[in-house]
């Protein structure tokens, strides 16, 4: 029997991703642990992503961990980690996707049923992503968009408290933890609208290379049709040289129809494109030629 030392947030949701990758593992007859490690963006909360140092701020140190040997495996929101991986390290299995659109998540007093997405004129919408400020500001230039930061529970308590109209959240992350958003008005977007991060709603399993038995097993729970489709999203964000606070929504869909949003910063409106995709092998250059194109043009 193979022991797994699993590296993880402490957060609730990185603890549900580390426990269902525990019990999958548990069913390939492997004994498992998990250890919790703290980043630097659960360490930082008083500032918003933009203003934080370098790149990796959720990941970082749990890779250090597993490059020394000192855990496993990782288990990421895919959408958290770099496209240039550390020397050394590798995504071995990517999860099946669960639901990938945002959703936005209204005070009752604040929804407007006359308004785009039921949220009424003039709203302060909580949110600390570059992608998410520009597609608003795009599809609804009255909004205005406030920094939000903390753990799921805590953003929902920050508009409970009325510090927001309503606030952006990924619908996976709601949907794993099973919290009750009866006391609000939710809107989910349509990911082909309101464009998610890529990969986003994927957890990324991280080993070792060279780590061929644990590899062998955790092909076992690979999903490759959507490891393509992720690959190219994130083949976009790395040919742009782009952290996870780049203004970029990239969505594949399994009808093989690819989405894209793009701004050259938070405070600008995002161009939205939409392919079919005929090769997956160059379809992120194109894309990318695409995007370059419109930004020489402005």
């Amino acid at each position: 029997m193979k022991h797994v030392i699993i590296g993880s947030r402490g957060s609730d949701l990185a603890l549900w991703q580390a426990h269902f990758v525990e019990s999958e593992l548990q069913r390939l007859s492997c004994s498992v642990e998990i250890k919790i490690i703290k980043t630097q963006g659960d360490r930082i909360q008083d500032l918003s992503f933009d203003k934080l140092e370098g790149k990796g701020f959720f990941t970082k140190e749990i890779e250090e961990q597993l490059l020394d040997g000192t855990i496993d495996l990782a288990v990421h929101s895919h959408k958290d980690l770099e496209t240039n991986p550390p020397a050394g390290l590798m995504i071995s299995c990517v999860s099946e996707r669960a639901h990938p659109s945002d959703l936005l998540l209204i005070r009752k007093e604040s929804s407007d049923a006359d308004q785009k997405w039921d949220l009424k004129k003039d709203a302060v919408v909580g949110t600390s992503s570059a992608r998410r400020k520009s597609q608003l500001k795009t599809l609804r230039p009255d909004i205005s968009t406030k920094d939000l930061r903390g753990n799921v529970p805590t953003r929902i308590d920050k508009l409970r408290q009325g510090n927001y109209d309503a606030i952006v959240l990924a619908k996976a992350g709601i949907d794993r933890l099973e919290i009750d958003l009866s006391e609000f008005h939710v809107t989910v977007f349509d990911p082909t609208e309101f464009i998610p991060a890529p990969a986003q709603g994927v957890l990324g399993l991280q080993i070792r290379e060279g780590d061929e038995e644990l590899h062998e097993v955790l092909q076992k729970m690979n999903h490759p049709e959507v490891q393509k489709r992720i690959e190219l999203e994130r083949k976009v964000l790395n040919l742009l040289e782009g952290g996870c606070q780049l203004p970029l929504g990239v969505y594949c869909t399994e009808d093989d129809m690819l989405h894209v949003a793009y701004a050259q910063s938070a405070d600008e409106a995002s161009s939205f494109l939409h392919y079919k995709v005929d090769d997956y092998a160059t379809m992120a250059q194109e894309v990318v030629g695409d995007l370059h194109e419109l930004v020489s043009n402005d």
